[in-house]
């Protein structure tokens, strides 16, 4: 595991995990160095996740802040509605809409930890492998390709989450 400060350090990774916290305009513009050799990376194959931010950084823009996201993905990031205490942050399940490999195993319903105010609204609805409510029917994971992106934290969230990293981890052995 490399934890890179720089895009050389980049240079023979198998895969990358963008992790999340944080407002997109500071994203971006720390991403930014990067972004040539992530779209390098992923264009050979390599697999990406992206873990809230991370997720939403896959994207074009936000609604939060100026800022240009990686455009990884088609689409943008939107505040969710009013009418729902934001941030979202607990609990709370997810509808498999398809088959992805970061779902593998992952039970339709599972339950997973939530830390944000936006999601992402993609382009093309096809690259959406669950949804879950809040308010809206949100994104909730991404799959397209070699990129895959979580708007929860599994890293905060049990054995499914655990399952799910483990499933990258298996991508990144190929």
């Amino acid at each position: 595991m490399v934890l890179a400060s720089i895009p050389g350090e980049l240079n023979g990774v198998d895969g990358v995990v963008l992790p999340g916290v944080g407002n997109f305009s500071t994203a971006s513009r720390n991403i930014k160095p990067f972004k040539p050799v992530l779209v390098d990376l992923s264009g050979e194959g390599r697999p990406l996740l992206g873990i809230c931010l991370g997720m939403q950084i896959l994207f074009g823009e936000s609604e939060e802040s100026w800022g240009r996201g990686l455009n990884l993905i088609g689409g943008r990031v939107v505040r969710l509605p009013r009418g729902v205490k934001t941030p979202h942050m607990g609990w709370n399940t997810l509808e498999v809409c398809r088959w992805s490999e970061l779902l593998d195993g992952v039970e339709d319903g599972s339950y997973f930890y939530f830390f944000h105010s936006y999601y992402a609204e993609p382009d093309d609805e096809d690259v959406v492998a669950a949804k879950t409510e809040y308010g809206v029917r949100f994104p909730s994971v991404i799959s397209s390709g070699c990129i895959f992106g979580t708007q929860f934290h599994p890293e905060k969230s049990g054995k499914p989450g655990a399952l799910i990293l483990k499933n990258f981890a298996e991508m990144l052995k190929r």
